[in-house]
């Protein structure tokens, strides 16, 4: 298959990677870095028959603890990233970063990404700074990307506590991560408050799929609501294949999620070539998860 559509393929604008070095980021989620610019990506894509990547700003996203310093840094990695997209008509794809926790600064930038760039959704960390997305203090942020019908990308994030010394973020502690903001956008009802919004969970949802019916009982001993009604909320998410395409996880996956709920994702430049390649091969005929079921989020890729 030639014509691949990555949900989870992440941009590093030469800006973005000097100021994560400037404050001493070089390693995070436990991965160093990686060199990335824009002709790379399209070689990686050619070789692994991607047509579009949507690209994304990875962990630790554009906030380090300077309220006004990420609102910049996000218009800045936005800006690149449309430009990116102009300058590549059908190749890239945009979902452009926010600076939470600064919800009022995340609903002008999200509305200034969606209606003046046209990007083509956000890209939500599963918790900023410890706030976790399904907090109700998110509603502003919610509304106005429900009312938009938003593409929502949701990327696991470094927890909020110290990690075990030997084992990197990106092993298991993202899984949870991702696993935590899914249990807390269902128990607080998001998905039914804001249905214009889709989901997108990274890494085929860290431990939902396998996990949903634990996950359930406990949503329904806070809550009280149908058990049955939280397992379709649960089942409502979109999924993403990167790093998860395994004989392993692949039949929980197919299983749980909705028909055309699972995405192609990559994680490069995050993910190198071989994991790449590696992952892709698992789903390498599937042609719904290539591309057919991305194309009902991202219809301008359909003349693509």
């Amino acid at each position: 298959m030639k014509n691949r559509i990555d949900v989870h393929q992440h941009m590093i604008p030469p800006a973005y990677a000097a100021w994560l070095r400037g404050h001493g980021v070089h390693a995070p989620g436990g991965r160093q870095l990686p060199e990335w610019n824009p002709v790379e990506a399209l070689a990686l894509m050619d070789r692994n028959g991607i047509a579009t990547g949507v690209l994304s700003i990875s962990t630790p996203g554009v906030h380090l603890g300077d309220a006004g310093e990420a609102g910049i840094v996000a218009r800045e990695a936005n800006d690149y990233g449309a430009a990116l997209v102009a300058d590549h008509p059908g190749r890239f794809g945009l979902f452009a970063s926010v600076p939470l926790p600064d919800v009022t600064a995340a609903v002008t930038e999200a509305t200034r990404a969606l209606d003046g760039l046209a990007a083509d959704g956000v890209v939500l960390l599963a918790n900023n700074r410890g706030l976790y997305l399904g907090d109700p203090v998110l509603d502003p942020l919610m509304a106005a990307l429900d009312e938009r019908a938003a593409t929502v990308f949701v990327h696991p994030a470094e927890l909020p506590g110290p990690p075990v010394e030997g084992i990197p973020e990106f092993a298991a502690d993202f899984l949870l991560d991702t696993t935590r903001a899914a249990f807390n956008l269902v128990k607080h009802d998001v998905l039914r408050r804001f249905p214009g919004i889709r989901f997108i969970l990274a890494h085929a949802g860290g431990f939902v799929p396998y996990a949903a019916h634990r996950l359930a009982v406990a949503i329904f001993a806070e809550t009280g609501r149908d058990p049955y009604a939280i397992l379709d909320d649960l089942a409502d998410f979109y999924f993403d294949t990167a790093l998860s395409a395994s004989p392993a996880a692949l039949p929980s996956l197919f299983a749980f999620a909705k028909p055309g709920h699972v995405l192609y994702g990559s994680d490069w430049p995050f993910a190198p070539e071989l994991a790449v390649s590696y992952f892709t091969e698992a789903i390498a005929d599937n042609v719904a998860v290539g591309r057919e079921n991305a194309l009902a989020l991202f219809p301008r890729l359909v003349v693509s």
